[in-house]
């Protein structure tokens, strides 16, 4: 009888008595597919191959050779456009682990059933169910199965965290702190600039809103800040404070906790439309708060 060989990866079984001379030759060879199969990377050469390749596992093999379609991981190299590779036969089934490197996008089909694209670039985990002329090809990771998982970020948001240099900060990634804990802005630091308003002639700064605050005054107000950093750790902002361009006159009241450079409060700009503007300082959670005039009269 002679010999057959099984379904997926093509290992030759030699029937009775079959393969006297070439028993040990065939024997060894089943033994190289097995590790080809387990855990062997190959490269794809697409170069060749225009949009279409066929990634073959085939019966019969006479000799040494083994096939492209053995392998467990496939490195894809070399595309000049898309490419459609083709998984044969058809009632093979087969699990890959996918990295493709070729340049341009890569589907994998093996019948009329469903196809799987993988992007230039991406990797991914497929298998192909042997299904004969409708079979199908898979991906096992997806966004679905990742939704499963509780991973719910796209592929894009998963991209922000490619960091070149931990703690430097660039564009289109999140930013992080180095080893020593330390944050370096590459293209400087934008903030946004936060108007807070009275009510009842009452006005809170809160430092959770920015660093980077205005009041316009349409009557006399109250300061108060709040959401300082803890205590040990440093809080600071800058306030711009104009008159009412109607109106002047309105006087602020500072939060007792505020010591000024000079020891006294200063007095605001009193005519319409003025810009005076200080900034505060703290490193005990808010206990005192060191203010500054930065400038004034500035309308």
């Amino acid at each position: 009888m002679a010999s057959t060989w099984t379904t997926n990866i093509a290992i030759e079984k030699i029937a009775d008595g079959e393969k006297t001379d070439t028993w040990g030759q065939i024997t060894n060879r089943n033994f190289d597919i097995v590790d080809r199969a387990t855990s062997g990377v190959g490269t794809i050469d697409l170069s060749s191959s225009g949009a279409v390749h066929t990634l073959s596992t085939t019966d019969s093999t006479v000799g040494d050779s083994l096939d492209d379609g053995q392998y467990r991981v496939l490195v894809l190299s070399g595309a000049t456009e898309a490419c459609t590779i083709t998984v044969s036969p058809n009632d093979a089934s087969k699990f890959y682990l996918v990295d493709n490197d070729s340049g341009y996008d890569v589907t994998f089909s093996q019948g009329t059933g469903a196809n799987v694209t993988i992007s230039n670039g991406a990797t991914g985990v497929i298998y192909c169910d042997g299904a004969g002329a409708g079979a199908a090809v898979k991906a096992i990771i997806d966004e679905t199965t990742l939704t499963t998982l509780g991973i719910t970020a796209t592929a894009a948001e998963l991209n922000y965290n490619d960091i070149t240099t931990l703690g430097t900060s660039e564009a289109s990634k999140v930013v992080t702190a180095d080893a020593n804990g330390v944050v370096t802005f590459d293209n400087g630091i934008t903030e946004k600039f936060t108007a807070v308003t009275s009510s009842s002639n009452s006005t809170t700064v809160d430092l959770h809103d920015g660093t980077v605050f205005s009041h316009t005054l349409t009557e006399n107000t109250t300061f108060t800040f709040s959401n300082s950093a803890a205590s040990g750790k440093a809080s600071g902002f800058t306030l711009k404070i104009v008159q009412d361009a109607s109106a002047s006159g309105y006087t602020v009241t500072w939060p007792s906790s505020v010591d000024w450079a000079s020891g006294t409060a200063p007095t605001l700009t009193d005519t319409a439309s003025a810009v005076d503007q200080f900034m505060f300082y703290t490193h005990d959670g808010g206990t005192t708060w060191y203010g500054f005039v930065s400038g004034q009269d500035l309308g």
